[in-house]
């Protein structure tokens, strides 16, 4: 960083430009002072930092180096908006201010401003196209505002200048992944497993399992959240993983000791009771299934807990209660055709097929379209 501050000429020796005494003890304190905010930020003492940033401040207040370590004191504060002032107000005395525009850019990225990120960042590339760090985050940005191609191209790049780039590599998984591209996905996380073997990330044993997931083979997706609980029994991720992927293969008994496992740790997460409640009323369980549901509903409105105890009604032959109930949720969630299917199925199975088919073309007339929906259609019609 240079600092580009005029000082007045009084003294000319040896054909040199000379401060006045005043001035090199000024110059000498601004340096101290200087030096001294950057270590203090480095030992993570912002407050101290801030303090000789301050001084130098009042002494010039223009300073860059102390427009800058005001900006990166407030940033590791979390302070963004704040420590954009001070990285502005130093851009607009030093445009080309490398650091400026680094921390900057990163205010802007955790601030979830993708487009200003990316826009100060590629600035910054014009005086730097070789940095990694910042190639790599210009990356991610266009990842966050789901352009694909440039995204893409980005991490390319980094990985031509380095080849085994863990974050340009971890990036294109996630971009795959993102844009439902598993297989792709599925290649970058692989090559992550096979660069660090056992000391690899346990977020990387994760997101290949949630491809397998994705792909639904569930079979091949369990290793790696079994290695991945292996490290850290209690992972969110690696649990939920499991219990989807029992519950994808029909082996509903083990997802739900997973559920349950979550369920240890985070007793009012309504989502994990549903699902618990939706496997023990695949077993046929339906006073368990109907308290899991319940202690959703106690929790807030979900329409998951709703349906799963209209279905408990509908298993258990009381076909009216779930027809009400599944009318309810219906007039909420007009666009999910799962209370449709359900609320069909209660009048077929009373014997009265128009009425089934009725609730199903009312669906259709929302000019919706779903594939389980026309088969039923045909199925009753014939």
């Amino acid at each position: 960083m240079s600092n580009t501050n005029q000082y007045p000429v009084d003294a000319m020796e040896g054909g040199k430009i000379e401060p006045q005494e005043g001035e090199n003890k000024e110059l000498a304190e601004i340096s101290e002072l200087s030096k001294k905010g950057y270590l203090l930020l480095k030992e993570g003492k912002t407050t101290e930092a801030i303090d000789c940033f301050s001084k130098i401040l009042s002494i010039d207040k223009n300073n860059n180096y102390a427009l800058v370590g005001m900006g990166d004191a407030s940033r590791k504060r979390g302070t963004f908006r704040e420590a954009v002032e001070y990285y502005q107000h130093c851009l607009e005395l030093y445009p080309g201010n490398n650091y400026a525009l680094f921390g900057l850019a990163d205010c802007y990225k955790a601030l979830n401003q993708y487009h200003k990120a990316i826009e100060i960042w590629e600035q910054y590339l014009l005086h730097d196209d070789k940095n990694i760090t910042v190639l790599t985050r210009v990356a991610d940005a266009y990842r966050k505002v789901r352009d694909f191609k440039h995204s893409k191209a980005v991490y390319l790049k980094v990985l031509e200048m380095e080849a085994q780039n863990p974050y340009a590599i971890i990036g294109l998984g996630h971009l795959h992944y993102d844009f439902k591209e598993y297989r792709d996905a599925l290649y970058y996380w692989e090559k992550m497993l096979d660069a660090h073997k056992e000391k690899v990330d346990i977020r990387v044993l994760t997101s290949i399992g949630n491809c397998h997931r994705k792909l639904k083979t569930f079979e091949k997706g369990i290793p790696y959240f079994e290695k991945a609980l292996t490290r850290e029994p209690y992972n969110f991720y690696a649990l939920f993983g499991l219990a989807d992927c029992f519950r994808g293969m029909n082996q509903q008994h083990l997802s739900l000791e997973y559920w349950n496992r979550i369920l240890e740790q985070d007793s009012r997460n309504k989502v994990i009771l549903t699902r618990a409640g939706d496997a023990y009323r695949n077993m046929n369980d339906f006073d368990r299934a109907a308290e899991y549901y319940r202690r959703a509903l106690n929790i807030e409105f979900d329409t998951y807990a709703v349906l799963g105890l209209a279905v408990v009604s509908k298993a258990q032959g009381r076909y009216n209660e779930a027809i009400e109930s599944l009318r309810r949720l219906i007039q909420q969630d007009p666009k999910n055709y799962r209370p449709y299917v359900e609320l069909a199925d209660c009048w077929f199975k009373k014997n009265d097929k128009n009425q089934a088919l009725e609730v199903l073309m009312e669906f259709q007339k929302l000019g919706l379209r779903n594939s389980h929906v026309t088969e039923l259609i045909e199925k009753y019609k014939n």
